[in-house]
């Protein structure tokens, strides 16, 4: 909701981490809005009930028309869904005019027009603003109470004094709000990134790969190339576990991911699916050069020395698929990974610490959804 410039990519991925908000988040941030200005306009209009609030003839006019326009605005931003930076600060400020534009319509402006007024437009900054436009809008604040209270004093100094008061109180409470809201954000995201990775590797996990799904067709395909898929599988693994301790196997483990992590392309995606068996998805543009890069993965696996000095090698299984965009990528994309599953085991019964691709397809007949990786060659 805030508009934040996205992060740089993950580790083991060429994408961003999604901080950038989604299209609910930005139909929440809408009608929080729209409902902030609805309830400021409903407030407001209690004053054309109570006698002696209102100067007579034009004042009341102006004043019930300030009233509908903060419901017409309400009405157009639920109805547009969707609200950014520029139109936010355009909101806000709009809310401070239209207290000066109270304060002029009311007899008393200290009794039924107080700076607290503002502290909807001020919240409202607080929550949805990054820190310049609040910074801007602070300092709108400041004028907006002067200018508010200005006919009401007398003495400078008491003007001053209360001016100060006031705006200092909106102000702290927006930065109260900002800091929190800032905390809360930071919270969220770390917790959004938890529950896509895997907290022993800090490799990515299979609900990343169900998410990322869509974009690995569309970017295999964007890029002209195939989508390839490698799973890796530790050699007896549980022999290190038994034999070392799991210690040792976890420190192994963080071994593999960190080599694998070093060796993976800026657009591939790495991720632990379970246990010791990891995947790496990408882009290439011939199978000759997915053969390449598995090659590559199970050599980095082979030179990983965990801290114990332990070591272990990985069956490495192949699978690559045209990038058409399927009804169903996440299916499609586990169907692929399957594939090279298969071929994975096949890596195992003819001696482990090699590769093995599912059957090659000609580039035509290659589909997301193909069922003809079930026999394999050994390479």
């Amino acid at each position: 909701m805030t508009g934040v410039a996205p992060p740089p990519p993950l580790p083991g991925t060429g994408l961003p981490a999604r901080s950038t908000p989604s299209g609910l988040d930005r139909r929440v941030a809408a009608l929080s809005l729209a409902a902030l200005l609805s309830l400021g306009a409903v407030m407001g209009s209690v004053n054309l009930l109570v006698e002696g609030v209102l100067h007579d003839g034009a004042a009341r006019w102006a004043y019930g028309s300030t009233m509908l326009l903060l419901l017409a605005r309400a009405g157009h931003l639920a109805v547009r869904g969707r609200v950014g930076q520029r139109y936010t600060l355009g909101l806000v400020l709009l809310g401070d005019l239209m207290h000066l534009v109270v304060v002029l319509c009311i007899e008393d402006p200290l009794r039924y027009a107080t700076p607290l007024m503002l502290l909807f437009p001020a919240l409202a900054a607080a929550w949805f603003l990054r820190p310049r436009p609040l910074a801007v809008h602070m300092v709108v604040i400041v004028a907006v109470c002067l200018a508010a209270l200005w006919p009401s004093y007398d003495s400078a100094a008491g003007l001053l004094l209360q001016v100060g008061v006031s705006a200092a109180m909106l102000n702290a409470a927006s930065a109260a709000i900002f800091l929190l809201r800032r905390r809360v954000q930071r919270l969220l995201e770390a917790t959004e990134t938890l529950s896509r990775q895997d907290p022993l590797t800090g490799l990515f996990n299979r609900r990343y790969l169900d998410e990322e799904a869509s974009r690995l067709w569309a970017h295999a395909r964007r890029e002209s190339g195939l989508l390839c898929a490698v799973v890796l599988d530790l050699d007896h693994f549980k022999r290190l576990n038994d034999e070392f301790g799991h210690a040792a196997g976890d420190d192994v483990l963080g071994a593999v991911a960190r080599a694998l992590t070093a060796t993976v392309r800026p657009t591939d995606v790495l991720a632990r699916t379970g246990g010791e068996e990891l995947v790496v998805l990408g882009t290439v543009g011939a199978p000759d050069e997915a053969q390449g890069l598995a090659e590559r993965l199970r050599l980095a696996v082979a030179r990983a020395r965990g801290t114990g000095g332990h070591a272990a090698t990985a069956s490495v299984g192949l699978a690559v698929a045209a990038p058409e965009v399927p009804d169903d990528p996440a299916a499609a994309l586990w169907r692929l990974v399957a594939r090279a599953d298969t071929a994975m085991y096949a890596a195992k019964r003819a001696g482990r610490d090699r590769v093995a691709a599912a059957v090659p397809l000609p580039r035509a007949a290659l589909l997301p959804d193909d069922g003809g990786g079930d026999r394999v060659l050994d390479r």
